[in-house]
């Protein structure tokens, strides 16, 4: 059965599609236009009633948030594709707290950059420089730490690429190409070492090729 995967092709959605394609699951995209408000749209919040992407439909099975989706089908598709959670209950330990740092200290910062940087304009609100200062700053704290903890393994949860790594994948790649902060990347040369690694995948690369993320004109 194919998955349908409601959102953009961008951000949380892309955690998603390259979770499936590590899995070496199908799927079909189906397009909602967060500018044009469809993710507000009565139909959509009976998927989703707080409004956001992604969410996916597996047969009769509905699930939200990017993470969620990433754990359940690294679980329910364990011995197939590539293993993304561990083999030992001490590797998925290690996966689970880089899951976390990344959903609670990584993620913050860099989506204010991503807000203030390349979405404000859109959203119709002026960006706020000392934000972008200040959300700067909080990454570099955290990228201090992986440079850190990369100096000693190749990936975050040991020498293996899991969800840990590959949830790092569609803010970071923002980062590097979208926001001029290439640098916080480039300028630790663990971390710089790790982003050549993960986003030079198979899987990251066939997400990338499914559309390019337009602002509205």
């Amino acid at each position: 059965m194919v998955v349908k995967v409601y959102g953009s092709i961008d951000a949380s959605p892309q955690r998603v599609l390259a979770c499936l394609v590590e899995k070496e699951i199908d799927f079909e995209i189906i397009p909602i236009d967060l500018f044009k408000g469809e993710h507000k749209d009565l139909e959509f919040l009976k998927l989703q009633p707080f409004g956001q992407v992604p969410v996916i439909q597996d047969g009769d099975y509905t699930l939200y948030e990017s993470r969620a989706i990433m754990r359940y089908y690294a679980e329910k598709f364990k011995s197939q594709g590539t293993e993304l959670l561990g083999k030992t209950i001490e590797e998925r330990g290690l996966v689970e707290q880089w899951l976390e740092v990344e959903a609670q200290r990584f993620h913050p910062p860099v989506y204010k950059l991503v807000v203030h940087i390349l979405l404000a304009s859109a959203l119709g609100f002026p960006s706020d420089p000392k934000i972008i200062q200040e959300s700067e700053a909080k990454l570099g704290k955290v990228l201090d730490i992986y440079e850190e903890r990369l100096s000693k393994s190749k990936y975050l949860a040991g020498d293996f690429f899991s969800l840990a790594d590959l949830s790092h994948l569609p803010f970071s790649q923002h980062l590097v190409a979208d926001l001029g902060k290439e640098h916080m990347i480039r300028d630790r040369k663990h971390v710089s070492a790790w982003w050549d690694d993960i986003s030079n995948r198979p899987s990251w690369k066939k997400v990338l090729q499914l559309g390019v993320f337009e602002l509205p004109k």
